[in-house]
């Protein structure tokens, strides 16, 4: 028997295959009396139940758990600090279990129909509108495209929620910008992302830097943030000015007006940097703080104080005398509103399709399909904000500060000593912004992207580190802020004045990532929960209102990432600096060996 050598042995197995004939597995044609093809019928594919069931599984499966993994663990979280450290049990648990699984499925439903239906009118606009239309319409359906999105976003019903809880007596133009002005907000908040939408889209046509987008948004905020904070009233809208920026950066917005932007840049012959697609999220986070306390301005311009408490006043009593229609009532004001959030997006984009760019709609069967999941899953996800994630995170927030402090929910409060307790609360805010952060499914990906623009230098865990270790101390730093009642301004101006020192120091790079992580931390479960619990810990420490953290958790990660990077770009020249020494010692050593 001859030797045949393993690698040739191992090739041939490799290669074995079986042949079969085109007849075996296509009918014989069959021809009529004139020779014509008849047409083979198409006996139609029978499934078994538990073959579609299967079908189902494996492609529900994938969908659900993400959004699983990102609301269980933070419920249960929650659910145990209050069991184990707080020793209470959470009220309405069957209500708030059932409200939390109408988020994840809700979640679930509107993320495929956002994939289904509305991302191909991103990439169809995106790469024809530029084609067929001058820059100035573009950039004008830009603007449009910004404020249809942002009423599209599932956390700014978050925002209009969070308005029941906020004493007028205490806070009247807080209160009349959440409630009576509240469609201007949500307008306003719009406008500015699409300010910001087309203004980004410009710097990726002309290459510009984003650091003197930054200064130039920054200058403005933080001067009207000073002067809102020496008016008495205007003090208690900064918190919401400033967390109106971290509601706009979402999974709707940033898909689709980015798409918009790299579109129009690729067009243009400006798309292949490797910074394309970043600008536009950090601009969109700045911008809405500036719209809002600027709205906030006027309204105090035009209404007294005594006037939007007494309208306050009539409203709640009439309220009370009135039989309220079923939209106004829940469940039906969460339907309503769902509808309202993704119709009048869906009949823009189409009129942006048809009229403008006169472009028919390709697959039009699963974009329609894709459009109904996402209002149907707004819809649910609406529901469940209301009946899971508020109430879940408002009462947490209501009951933590018992660990430190006397509060009537609490019987035996306050549970720890005043520096026991007021460390456990902090620790739990810290971990509840780092656990939260980590299982943010964008982060990963910006992680992804910031190591490959950096060749490496910085690394995606180390990425996603440096973020959640800064939202982690954001969202700490705010629950000190509403314990010490200390002025909101006292921590945003120092905060952003370090972030611009950063900035200049940093390069062109880790700026972009720094200050785009501030936008991906901020997502449709984190923002409700985070904005319930503080203003539930807001009104059980009597403070005037909860808002602000989430500004605080998005100024942490951009100071973190910047130092992170300032720091691995340090390590990398010294260890150049040791190698061309360590060169320069062989090549000295091999000419005395010469010599």
């Amino acid at each position: 028997m001859p030797e045949i050598p393993y690698a040739n042995y191992t090739r041939a197995q490799r290669s074995v295959k079986n042949e079969y004939s085109a007849n075996r597995l296509i009918s014989t044609p069959n021809f009529d009396s004139d020779g014509n093809l008849i047409a083979i019928p198409v006996v139609p594919t029978k499934f078994t139940p538990m073959e579609v069931l299967s079908l189902i599984q494996s492609y529900m499966s994938p969908r659900l758990m993400e959004q699983v993994r990102a609301v269980v663990p933070l419920a249960l979280y929650l659910a145990l600090f209050q069991l184990l450290i707080l020793n209470q049990v959470v009220e309405d648990s069957l209500v708030i279990t059932g409200g939390l699984i109408a988020v994840i499925v809700g979640l679930m439903i509107f993320m495929e129909g956002l994939a289904k239906g509305l991302m191909p009118f991103g990439e169809i606009i995106g790469s024809t509108l530029p084609r067929k239309s001058p820059l100035p319409l573009v950039l004008f359906i830009t603007l449009l495209l910004g404020i249809g999105v942002t009423f599209a976003e599932p956390a700014i019903g978050a925002l209009q929620a969070a308005g029941q809880n906020i004493s007028v007596e205490r806070a009247p133009y807080l209160y009349a910008l959440l409630t009576e002005w509240a469609d201007s907000l949500v307008l306003v908040v719009g406008v500015s992302v699409g300010v910001a939408a087309v203004l980004g889209t410009v710097r990726f046509l002309y290459g510009w830097s984003l650091k003197p987008l930054i200064y130039f948004a920054l200058v403005p905020m933080l001067a009207l943030t000073i002067y809102c904070s020496l008016d008495l009233e205007l003090r208690n809208t900064l918190g919401l000015a400033w967390d109106a920026g971290a509601v706009t950066t979402g999974p709707v917005t940033v898909p689709l007006v980015l798409s918009l932007g790299i579109g129009i840049a690729s067009a243009a012959g400006k798309g292949e940097s490797g910074l394309s697609g970043f600008g536009i999220v950090t601009l969109a986070s700045l911008f809405p703080v500036l719209g809002v306390m600027l709205l906030a301005i006027y309204v105090s311009s035009t209404v007294t104080t005594a006037e939007i408490i007494e309208a306050a006043t009539l409203t709640a009593s009439a309220a009370q005398e009135a039989q309220l229609s079923w939209f106004e009532q829940s469940p039906g004001v969460e339907i309503i509103s769902g509808v309202r959030a993704i119709a009048p997006l869906v009949v823009f984009l189409f009129l942006v399709l048809i009229v403008v760019l006169r472009e028919r709609l390709a697959h039009q069967g699963e974009i329609f399909y894709g459009i109904v999941l996402t209002i149907i899953g707004m819809c649910i996800f609406n529901i469940g904000l209301t009946y899971g994630l508020s109430k879940l995170g408002g009462n947490a927030g209501g009951l933590v500060p018992g660990a430190f402090m006397e509060i009537n929910s609490i019987a035996n409060s306050p549970i720890y000593v005043y520096g026991v307790g007021l460390v456990i609360s902090l620790a739990f805010a810290w971990m509840l912004g780092f656990g939260a952060t980590v299982a943010e499914p964008a982060l990963n990906a910006l992680g992804v992207t910031a190591e490959t623009l950096t060749e490496g230098v910085f690394k995606k865990k180390t990425l996603i580190t440096a973020v959640s270790v800064g939202v982690a101390f954001g969202i700490a730093l705010g629950l000190a802020k509403l314990i010490f009642n200390w002025p909101l301004v006292w921590l945003i101006v120092p905060g952003y004045l370090l972030a611009i020192v950063l900035t200049m120091l940093s390069s062109e790079t880790f700026v972009n990532v720094a200050w785009d992580s501030a936008g991906v931390t901020t997502g449709p479960i984190t923002v409700p929960l985070v904005l319930a619990m503080g203003i539930g810990f807001g009104n059980a420490t009597d403070a005037v209102e909860g808002f602000g953290i989430l500004c605080l958790a998005s100024i942490g990660p951009i100071i973190t990432v910047m130092i992170t990077g300032l720091w691995a770009r340090y390590k990398v020249n010294v260890e150049i600096r040791a190698a061309k020494e360590a060169k320069m010692v062989s090549k000295e050593q091999e000419a005395q060996t010469i010599i």
